[in-house]
């Protein structure tokens, strides 16, 4: 694990007006250098990247412009939220009415009274059907005989 000079490829400018991790920089402690990689291991000596700051005074200043940046595209989304939930409630008003409107009548099954939507599908397979019984009891004569 020591540097083999590939991170110079990557070693990334000062930013003006911003701090080096909010504007997406990391840092090698082995290459000793700060670098525009996105990922989280450096690709010269493999060693793992710092994406934050250790002193407390710069974590706290780090802190405080993500806050401020996480506000600012809030408000930023508030104005196109708004039309969309009143695109998505006019939608749901349309759906909500071909809902109550193309809804099945259940009718009752003619051996367990059961109310089904398709009757003649569980008529076929229902355990109180008077034909399917007979049926299931030759198969297993059938078993019996061979």
């Amino acid at each position: 694990m020591t540097c083999k000079g590939i991170c110079v490829r990557y070693k990334a400018q000062k930013p003006v007006g911003t701090g080096r991790y909010a504007s997406g920089q990391r840092r090698c402690q082995i290459c000793e250098i700060f670098i525009k990689w996105e990922g989280l291991w450096c690709p010269c000596c493999g060693y793992r990247l710092r994406t934050k700051p250790r002193n407390l005074k710069y974590k706290a200043k780090l802190r405080a412009r993500v806050e401020a940046d996480s506000i600012e595209a809030k408000s930023a989304e508030v104005q196109p939220e708004v039309e969309e939930i009143a695109v998505k409630a006019k939608s749901k008003a349309k759906t909500a009415k071909s809902k109550t409107t193309k809804s099945k009548e259940k009718t009752p099954c003619k051996y367990c009274e059961k109310l089904f939507v398709y009757p003649d599908k569980h008529e076929k397979n229902c355990k109180k059907n008077p034909n399917l019984v007979d049926a299931s009891q030759e198969n297993e004569s059938i078993a019996i005989k061979a």
